[in-house]
């Protein structure tokens, strides 16, 4: 299974860079979804206040708009930034556009789904590298920015 993660730091030898990840992204989620109801919020009068009527589906189009652009330019949200996390693919990289086109993506269903979050948030308080079910699909994980120093 190691061989799969090359680019990352190996949990064992360099603990520092998954140090209380799963946290930060949970505060980091926060943000981000405060963020996202602020614009959510904005965008409504501009409806003519008819968006109030389908803003669930608003919320979820300007999350995924949200998520995919900030992840494809920094490998982060503003809410990881904040929390001085970023996501890497399994070689080490920055996400690219396609990348986090399906890490959000994979983030939509499992929000969607219950039992799928409740599988993801037990994966990530038992990884080593506290992956996602998302992350664990795709190969990416969240490090400490930091550590990459």
């Amino acid at each position: 299974m190691q061989t799969r993660y090359w680019g990352l730091p190996d949990p064992d030898l360099k603990p520092e860079f998954y140090a209380d990840v799963t946290a930060k992204r949970f505060i980091a989620w926060i943000i981000d979804t405060v963020l996202i109801i602020l614009i959510c919020v904005l965008i409504v009068p501009f409806t003519a206040f008819t968006a109030l009527f389908f803003f669930a589906f608003l919320y979820s189009v300007v999350g995924f708009a949200y998520r995919t652009i900030t992840l494809a330019n920094t490998s982060a949200t503003p809410g990881m930034w904040l929390v001085a996390i970023t996501i890497r693919n399994h070689d080490g990289s920055p996400l690219n556009l396609p990348m986090a086109a399906l890490h959000t993506l994979g983030y939509t269903v499992s929000t969607t789904l219950i039992l799928l979050q409740v599988v993801s948030i037990i994966l990530m308080t038992t990884q080593p590298r506290g992956q996602s079910l998302t992350d664990l699909v795709l190969g990416t994980a969240a490090l400490n920015r930091a550590a990459r120093s």
